[in-house]
């Protein structure tokens, strides 16, 4: 089986070519070509028996794109293929603090949240850091950028998956998609959602990765997070606030809660007390998000101004809080909403 290229860092890189007799000054150029995502036989810098060598050895372009759906708003979404025939989603949308990547990094998901697509289908495997970084140098090439000159200026672990069920892909490929040799993404531009694995969180605070941690509340009360997110029987929303507080004091970062709003379920007064109680004594932010609604969930969304009237009674309660601008709703915008209709057969 060929190894990943983008899977190794330059120094690694250099050490197996020197192995094999090659000059280890080829290993940037080798690294340069890769991270413009250009397939071996593109390498023109390098000898024709050496990119011959690379093919044999190496897999160098480990996602591409299947399926390509333009919103409106110019969002972008990608159906990407990998090497075994599994897809993934990953989603470029247009800022105007800069250019997002939202991208995936597992196959599918084991988490059971009942409000997303992902994990319909369960958990199918887990990316590996190559193939991460694949939907980022992918996106950021059709997207016309280069390593030098990026189109993609933040990146999001929020498409399919959870990144902390995937750790030592994940801690990998957050190494790999920062380092100054590569595409050089600072992990200050780097968003982590997790669903609140709490000891990959306190093992993660050790990495030296200051990205900043979004943790997937939905409610902040036990008995109804329950209902929604099957974490929430292993980590009541009391130890999920101190590992966030603890989060933020060790790293410096503001964390963030996302939580979708759901008509009836989680947008009461009591809901917005338990907010206020959660939030307190650290700095963190409420990232409020109109539900996109699942056909296989009986959960139902808020409309707009639902969602800017709960947010004004946070804000009036001194909750840091905003409502996250909805996008690419036109083009199944959720989380495995594209995957989700090519498993079931329906391409449209």
């Amino acid at each position: 089986m060929k190894k990943e290229l983008l899977h190794l860092f330059p120094d690694e890189l250099k050490q197996i070519l020197t192995e094999r007799g090659i000059p280890g000054y080829r290993a940037e150029q080798i690294t340069q070509f890769a991270y413009a995502y250009v397939p071996f036989e593109e390498m023109s810098n390098l000898p024709k028996d050496l990119r011959l060598k690379l093919s044999e050895e190496f897999t160098v372009r480990t996602a591409e794109a299947e399926a390509t759906l333009v919103s409106k708003d110019g969002t972008v979404k990608y159906l990407t293929a990998l090497p075994d025939g599994n897809r993934v989603e990953c989603v470029f949308m247009r800022h105007d603090y800069g250019d997002t990547l939202c991208l995936s990094t597992q196959v599918g998901c084991r988490m059971g949240c009942k409000f997303c697509a992902s994990g319909q289908y369960g958990l199918v495997r887990n990316l590996s850091a190559a193939e991460m970084l694949g939907e980022v140098l992918l996106v950021n090439s059709l997207q016309g950028g280069t390593p030098k000159k990026r189109a993609i200026t933040n990146l999001v672990l929020m498409g399919c998956g959870e990144p902390f069920d995937n750790y030592d892909n994940t801690v990998r490929f957050l190494r790999l998609v920062s380092q100054k040799e590569g595409i050089n993404i600072s992990c200050r531009n780097i968003s982590l959602s997790t669903c609140g694995l709490l000891d990959r969180l306190e093992q993660f605070i050790n990495e030296g990765l200051p990205v900043t941690l979004a943790i997937s509340l939905h409610a902040a009360i036990d008995a109804k997070r329950k209902e929604v997110m099957p974490i929430a029987n292993k980590y009541t929303v009391q130890q999920t606030a101190e590992a966030a507080k603890h989060y933020a004091n060790a790293t410096g970062r503001r964390v963030i809660f996302e939580y979708a709003l759901m008509h009836g379920f989680n947008d009461t007064e009591e809901d917005i007390s338990a907010i206020k109680k959660l939030t307190l004594g650290f700095s963190c932010h409420v990232n409020l998000i109109p539900l996109n609604e699942v056909k296989e969930s009986s959960l139902k969304g808020v409309t707009r101004a639902q969602a800017q009237e709960f947010l004004q009674k946070l804000t009036k309660r001194g909750v840091s809080a905003t409502l996250r601008r909805t996008t690419g709703a036109d083009i199944s915008g959720s989380c495995g909403q594209l995957r989700q209709k090519y498993m079931d057969g329906d391409k449209k």
